[in-house]
């Protein structure tokens, strides 16, 4: 019996095919979406690979660095303020300027945190001419951060957009001017994370506690040795 090749041939054809999409589709699924996920990432470094972080505003300009808990432990014996006592052989984070303080975890954490997490919403490209129409010639704050690898990373942030729903940044913007800039849009939180006052940067001071009253002093009630002195008169002596 002769068997057909047209069948076969589609067979084979229909195999391929079966195959390319399997391998598309189930095995490179993965992959590509670790790949758009990386794409949308603002930065690729980890949180805890900054080592120093520098924050400029139109009012200050604030730094901080990873510093050894024991430096920043006699740092706090020394200012009765300083409200931390961190455990010996950690890395913890201190303000370096405008003040030498023990930096509040929370606030610098926070700002990292969105760095390394954050997602581009959307990407365009911005002639060099109009870079201050997104407030790029007077931004909200430039964070730049330096790793425990040497590496820097800078982040412009602009004003945000007209219905604010998002900001206005640059990612690692060239130092050599150029004719055409990247500008993405980022969420509105990193507004929150850098508009604060000097003082919610710093490790808050410790509560006092009110010092014990003395007690009040318990009255005596031994009775007095002598009888006080009776006010009658003293009788005179009668004269015969």
């Amino acid at each position: 019996m002769k068997i057909q090749r047209t069948p076969l041939l589609l067979l084979a054809i229909a195999l391929v095919l079966g195959a390319f999409v399997y391998l598309y589709e189930v095995q490179g699924k993965p992959q590509r979406e670790a790949a758009q996920a990386q794409t949308e990432q603002l930065f690729t470094f980890k949180e805890e690979d900054v080592r120093s972080i520098t924050l400029t505003t139109p009012s200050e300009t604030l730094t901080f660095a990873k510093t050894p808990a024991a430096r920043v432990a006699s740092a706090s014996k020394a200012d009765p303020k300083a409200g931390v006592q961190p455990q010996a052989g950690a890395l913890v984070w201190a303000m370096t300027a405008p003040d030498q303080a023990v930096a509040k975890d929370a606030s610098v954490a926070y700002l990292l945190n969105l760095m390394a997490t954050g997602k581009r919403q959307q990407t365009l490209k911005v002639p060099a001419s109009q870079q201050g129409e997104f407030g790029f010639d007077q931004p909200i704050a430039i964070a730049e951060v330096k790793l425990a690898n040497q590496q820097r990373h800078r982040l412009v942030l602009g004003k945000p957009n007209f219905n604010r729903s998002a900001l206005y940044a640059q990612v690692d913007p060239p130092a050599q001017a150029s004719a055409e800039r990247s500008v993405v849009l980022v969420s509105t939180d990193f507004e929150n994370a850098v508009k604060r006052p000097l003082a919610d940067w710093k490790a808050e001071a410790p509560v006092a506690q009110p010092s014990a009253k003395p007690s009040p002093a318990k009255q005596s009630t031994a009775k007095p040795s002598n009888p006080p002195a009776s006010n009658e008169p003293t009788p005179s002596p009668i004269t015969p």
